[in-house]
């Protein structure tokens, strides 16, 4: 496995696949709701300006968690496969599997291996599991968390461009 210290571009490779796992606006809504409760409990107990202070904190905080907690993208391309922070050759893959949300539960909670390399959203109940065929790498697979398995997986099927060794 190789990891990144920044998921920037995708190695100059035209994307294959692509997808941002984004926050559902659910919990956008959710967490502009307590800002606001939080607002209506201090405009009766503390001076109004402390009140607006302390709110467009809040906001702001609230728009750095979730714009972080979904940053993380998934990017195929001929040569890698990247997702979030982490990447891997795609030479490297075994099978593929796209998931459903009850598969998904079980390769996440009962049948997950401690060494697995997982990318997880609560929000997101689909998913694909790669194992990882790479002897020096002693991690079983990826699961990756993606509202569009199927086409994950497809994109990950696609034929691999090989490099011919010189022998």
């Amino acid at each position: 496995m190789r990891f990144r210290d920044t998921p920037s571009d995708a190695g100059g490779d035209q994307p294959l696949y692509f997808e941002r796992l984004r926050v559902p606006v659910r919990w956008w809504v959710q967490w502009s709701v307590m800002v606001g409760s939080f607002w209506l409990a201090m405009i009766v107990a503390v001076p109004e300006r402390l009140a607006w202070i302390v709110t467009a904190m809040l906001a702001l905080i609230m728009v750095v968690v979730l714009r972080s907690y979904g940053s993380p993208k998934i990017i195929v391309t001929a040569q890698w496969i990247h997702a979030g922070r982490a990447r891997i050759e795609r030479r490297h893959l075994g099978p593929v599997a796209a998931l459903n949300a009850s598969e998904m539960r079980s390769q996440a909670g009962p049948k997950a291996s401690a060494r697995a390399h997982l990318l997880l959203r609560p929000y997101i109940a689909t998913g694909v599991r790669i194992a990882i065929d790479d002897p020096d790498d002693p991690t079983p697979y990826w699961l990756l968390s993606s509202r569009r398995a199927s086409d994950l997986a497809a994109a990950l099927a696609s034929e691999v461009p090989r490099v011919q060794q010189a022998s």
